[in-house]
């Protein structure tokens, strides 16, 4: 299972996050990424906790044939694409894709580092992480989701996160 996060706080060419967000799924697919489901957009506040726009963020599961430094460098070219500004770490971004799992992939060194190494931390990746692989288990460590969603420290409430509602 092929897993990529991705996340929004400034608007890009292709509109607010939301609209950007939604239109670099929609360019992963053009780009030969198979989309097999999208998560809950979410709401979240910035970790660490700062004064710049929350964000939006979700995930999604996909397929490819890239290896795993092939996908991840064609999510960079995307985030170019929509004007990511690569600078200071955690700085607002139009579009953020990180790739959090490919299948059982373990790499703990160099430019990519898989399971992503900071995902069990953040209830932003993992909200929406449960809503397209409830049944995923870290590679490293066994946990589900939802395990890791129990196990946070500070429990969901205090990480400023709510679905968004499309409708509205």
């Amino acid at each position: 299972m092929i897993l990529v996060a991705v996340g929004s706080n400034l608007p890009s060419r292709a509109g607010a996050p939301l609209a950007t967000c939604q239109a670099a799924v929609r360019e992963m697919a053009a780009r030969g990424i198979a989309i097999r489901a999208i998560s809950t957009w979410y709401e979240t506040a910035p970790v660490p906790a700062s004064d710049q726009p929350w964000y939006v963020n979700g995930v999604v599961r996909v397929e490819t044939q890239l290896s795993p430094h092939n996908l991840l460098g064609l999510l960079h070219v995307i985030e170019k694409d929509y004007e990511r500004e690569r600078g200071t770490p955690n700085a607002a971004r139009t579009l953020d894709l990180d790739l959090l799992a490919y299948g059982s992939h373990v790499l703990g060194q160099g430019p990519l580092i898989l399971p992503h190494p900071r995902l069990h931390e953040r209830a932003f990746v993992l909200l929406p992480l449960k809503d397209v692989a409830p049944d995923w288990a870290h590679a490293l460590t066994g946990q589900t989701p939802a395990e890791m969603i129990g196990a946070l420290p500070q429990g969901l409430e205090n990480q400023g996160i709510r679905a968004l509602s499309l409708n509205a």
